[in-house]
């Protein structure tokens, strides 16, 4: 426990020291607030991607001009910060672990720090919204030891508000939350472990989307998280790997179905833990014979290893590898939402990362940091 408080200390002095907020507000946007659940009168942008290990220091500042660019009410990250099992090549390559190579325990200690300073502040002044990924917990790392660092972006007022909205008598933080934003209600899932989605996540979420069922503000519901839910293209790496996972994520994907058919709401399922880009992810032979196809993408393009595309791909309406970039999406004010996927080149760079990180180690980021060769 001493090393946990110190450790959230450390976080906090971080924070103190940057001037990094996750909360700032963002122009030309609906806030969330009060008046949330209305619909805007306008479209409105806000932007996803997923994992951004690996190289992500070099990466996410690019996603985050672009972001800006783009005037994205906000950013999702579903996941996937930092390795953790070994080390990321980005923390390698800058300049103070040159002289003297990174050990073990130094990265251990800074990892999360690292994705904070290097990447989540180069956001500012787009809030950022956190989702949780199986290399967050991996060993020893625990979903304490997270909830402690990234208390900051799990309990903003925005989400603190709604949570409370929900249950006044609800103080508890978890990995798991959602917010209401513009007549659309985002539902952050944490299925970061084979036992997930565990029974209490299940029944908040089964009352969160009973809520927005009834909710005629909400027109549309955006359901993130890390792995994919079961039976999509993608299943030879998400939640199909462990009996739990498929169980409790087919529960899910059918509460999403009634949701969409008997409520008439939008529906759309982001996720990413698969290093690449697909729109279409449940166009499967399963889904098609067992209740529909909810609209899915999968967008782990931040910064992490690029994989190889799965058999199967040509059933996704699109899909790509060896890319970085993240999902912007368009809301109009039917409730109906654009899906586009923005890619990144090496030249988006901005120069000062280049200067950091120099220009070798970039150019490698981009044709070398892949299994999919």
């Amino acid at each position: 426990m001493k090393q946990l408080v110190l450790r959230s200390l450390a976080a906090l002095g971080f924070l103190l020291g940057v001037g990094l907020s996750p909360i700032a507000s963002a122009q030309s946007t609906p806030s969330p607030s009060s008046a949330a659940a209305e619909t805007p009168s306008v479209p409105w942008n806000f932007a996803v991607s997923g994992d951004s290990r690996n190289c992500g220091d070099v990466t996410m500042p690019a996603i985050a001009a672009e972001v800006a660019k783009d005037h994205a009410g906000f950013y999702w990250h579903l996941g996937d910060f930092r390795k953790l099992s070994d080390f990321d090549e980005d923390m390698q390559h800058q300049p103070k672990n040159i002289a003297s190579p990174l050990s073990i325990s130094t990265y251990l200690a800074t990892a999360w720090d690292d994705f904070l300073q290097n990447q989540i502040a180069t956001f500012a002044p787009t809030p950022v919204f956190l989702g949780i990924g199986n290399h967050e917990l991996v060993w020893p790392h625990t979903r304490e030891m997270y909830l402690i660092q990234f208390a900051d972006w799990l309990d903003t007022p925005v989400l603190h508000d709604q949570r409370l909205a929900d249950d006044k008598n609800n103080h508890k933080l978890v990995a798991y939350f959602h917010w209401i934003q513009g007549g659309i209600d985002f539902i952050s899932l944490d299925n970061a472990t084979d036992d997930a989605f565990d029974p209490l996540q299940v029944l908040w979420f089964e009352r969160t989307v009973k809520l927005a069922a009834a909710n005629p503000s909400i027109h549309t519901v955006v359901v993130g998280m890390h792995e994919a839910l079961p039976e999509s293209i993608s299943s030879n790496h998400a939640m199909d790997e462990s009996e739990p996972g498929i169980v409790s994520g087919r529960r899910v994907y059918r509460d999403l179905l009634a949701l969409q058919n008997d409520s008439h709401k939008r529906v759309y399922v982001l996720a990413s833990h698969s290093h690449y880009y697909m729109d279409g992810i449940f166009n499967t032979e399963y889904w098609r014979n067992n209740g529909g196809v909810l609209p899915g993408w999968i967008i782990g393009t931040a910064g992490a290893i690029r994989y190889a595309l799965p058999p199967n791909k040509t059933e996704a309406k699109a899909a790509e590898t060896n890319v970085y970039g993240y999902l912007l999406a368009t809301a109009k004010p039917n409730g109906e939402i654009d899906f586009t996927f923005r890619k990144l080149n090496e030249s988006d760079i901005p120069a000062s990362v280049v200067d950091t990180y120099k220009a070798d180690f970039v150019h490698w980021c981009f044709e070398k940091n892949s299994a999919a060769r």
